[in-house]
């Protein structure tokens, strides 16, 4: 008897999980660099009470086994900005933070008050060989080749660090556009930078929003189904209390 409930219920966790994970990519459709998110389910069987009465030995249950991110290059856009900075390839870009090295696809870097090149959230950017990136104050003119290299018109500064990944699913989103992973990066061979660019999200806004009321809608069928069934073992259990 609970073993519809606990179907459904499983059902709807996994369903508000997912909704959880449209919406962000909804919200995030304008975001510089931004990668869509998904999820993967697995069957779930789970051992019953009183098996061999009922015939079977399992019931099958709906599993959250984990996200994924689309790895599709989103499209780029020209601002003629010489610190907006795309990446043409699976690369990301190396960002300094207070929990060590993460990485983003986001380009629109600036200059802070002490001459770092930073992210747009104001983390530092990280240089090839680790450290920050300063551009001199005096510098009229930044140019950026697509490997990275960053020159003014006072001479080579750095070289951005771009690293690509052999598991890219293993990037784990901290916000901010950021990622951290536990895999090492390998300079970038199949990356190249793209100066006066931005990268936009790869969020395909219509097939989000058709998503979205897809699981809406499957959301509130379950609830419905879980109340059906709560109300008929409630009738039930009245109907027997009575007969005794």
């Amino acid at each position: 008897m609970e073993n519809s409930l606990y179907i459904g219920l499983s059902r709807q966790i996994a369903l508000q999980e997912q909704m959880d994970i449209v919406s962000n990519n909804i919200a995030n459709i304008s975001t510089p660099g931004y990668r869509a998110h998904n999820m993967v389910f697995l069957e779930y069987l789970s051992k019953q009470r009183n098996a061999e009465k009922a015939g079977n030995d399992s019931i099958s249950m709906v599993h959250d086994y984990g996200h994924f991110m689309n790895t599709e290059n989103g499209p780029l856009r020209n601002t003629g900005n010489p610190l907006d900075l795309a990446l043409e390839g699976p690369g990301f870009f190396g960002v300094q933070t207070p929990d060590g090295v993460m990485y983003t696809r986001a380009g629109n870097f600036q200059i802070n008050g002490a001459g770092e090149l930073v992210t747009g959230s104001g983390q530092p950017v990280a240089a090839a060989g680790g450290g920050t990136i300063a551009i001199p104050a005096e510098a009229t003119e930044i140019k950026i080749a697509r490997d990275g290299t960053i020159s003014t018109d006072q001479g080579e500064v750095a070289q951005l660090m771009v690293v690509e990944f052999e598991n890219p699913q293993s990037l784990e989103a901290t916000g901010n556009g950021l990622y951290k992973t536990e895999e090492t990066g390998n300079q970038s061979q199949n990356t190249r930078v793209m100066q006066g660019m931005i990268e936009g999200s790869n969020v395909n806004s219509i097939f989000e929003m058709t998503r979205l009321i897809d699981v809406s809608r499957a959301y509130q069928s379950t609830q419905r189904m879980l109340q059906n069934e709560h109300d008929r073992q409630r009738s039930m259990i009245q109907t027997l209390t009575r007969g005794n």
